[in-house]
């Protein structure tokens, strides 16, 4: 059995770049300036060492304000906490991909990053608009670009010293797979969505074959109700081992062998978050049985980040 300390100090091994990944991360999608601030110095303060932020969320100066202040009254040195950011999708042409890092690095005040990942694997035109449109309303994509470009311009980045690892996040197997094989400096880290209704077991192996960490967000479902928080089978499991279902969900993300991102908002919440331990073998099964399949996000089809239209019960 592992031990609750376990989970809560649990690194992982970046096979294919430089350091380790902490299991628990605080991913940092917040629309809220004031919020970022607050929820991210709290994370810190509960424990969490790994920060996930992106480009497209338009707050890592918010989230680099709250680190610095948090490393520096809380004595802990930048070696100590593990930060990734994204490429928006409009920086995929190979000379948009150094200067969207180091407008980053500035944003975050840091001069190096521990992960850099491809936000998604769609090509945007580029410029300085996230969410470019025709008039129609459609997206606007580049096609004069490939993810191999992209991925080649991401090297160089590690190549000098300016990262520690690459990645890439919201991609099917179908996707990452031969990007892996063409490659020269492997893909670390994977970040897609992933809960019980959603295990993406196929390629959650796949990583394990290949030394890859798969990083899992939306453990808790995006908290879309009803979902995986309110699982007959999660709140079962929750009332017989004395956790809540956001517990179970996570220890379960865990346990699989995932790092995983959450995204807490209150100090209570993150302290509920961070204060997981290992479940009994058969409350794994049960999970894992659970027939339920259903994708929230449809931003492995489009590159567009949003949740999927729910059916209205009638």
């Amino acid at each position: 059995m592992i031990e609750s300390s376990d989970f809560r100090l649990k690194k992982m091994p970046l096979n294919h770049g430089a350091g380790h990944m902490p299991a628990l991360g605080f991913g940092t999608l917040i629309p809220d300036a004031a919020v970022t601030l607050s929820a991210t110095r709290d994370a810190l303060n509960v424990g969490f060492r790994h920060f996930d932020c992106a480009e497209r969320y338009r707050n890592e100066r918010e989230v680099g304000e709250a680190l610095q202040a948090g490393l520096a009254a809380d004595k802990i040195a930048r070696e100590d906490i593990f930060v990734t950011t994204k490429l928006w999708n409009t920086n995929h042409r190979p000379e948009r991909v150094e200067p969207a890092f180091d407008a980053s690095l500035e944003r975050l005040r840091i001069n190096y990053l521990d992960l850099y990942l491809i936000h998604t694997p769609f090509a945007f035109q580029p410029g300085e608009e996230q969410d470019p449109r025709d008039q129609n309303g459609d997206v606007v994509y580049d096609r004069d670009v490939t993810l191999l470009d992209t991925w080649r311009a991401m090297e160089s980045l590690v190549d000098h010293g300016k990262c520690r690892a690459i990645g890439l996040s919201d991609v099917t197997l179908n996707i990452l797979s031969p990007i892996y094989e063409s490659a020269r400096i492997k893909p670390a880290v994977v970040q897609v969505e992933s809960h019980p209704y959603l295990p993406e077991t196929e390629l959650l192996q796949f990583c394990k074959e290949k030394g890859i960490v798969f990083l899992a967000f939306a453990p808790l479902g995006h908290g879309i109700r009803p979902g995986p928080l309110e699982d007959p089978v999660i709140l079962a499991i929750a009332a017989r081992v004395g956790k809540t279902p956001a517990q179970v969900l996570l220890a379960w993300a865990v346990q699989r062998g995932t790092a995983l991102l959450t995204t807490p908002r209150t100090a209570d919440r993150a302290k509920e978050n961070f204060d997981i331990s290992a479940l009994p073998d058969d409350a794994i099964d049960e999970i894992n049985r659970i027939q339920t399949r259903q994708r929230l996000n449809d931003v492995v089809n489009t590159g567009s980040p949003g949740f999927i239209p729910r059916a209205k019960s009638v």
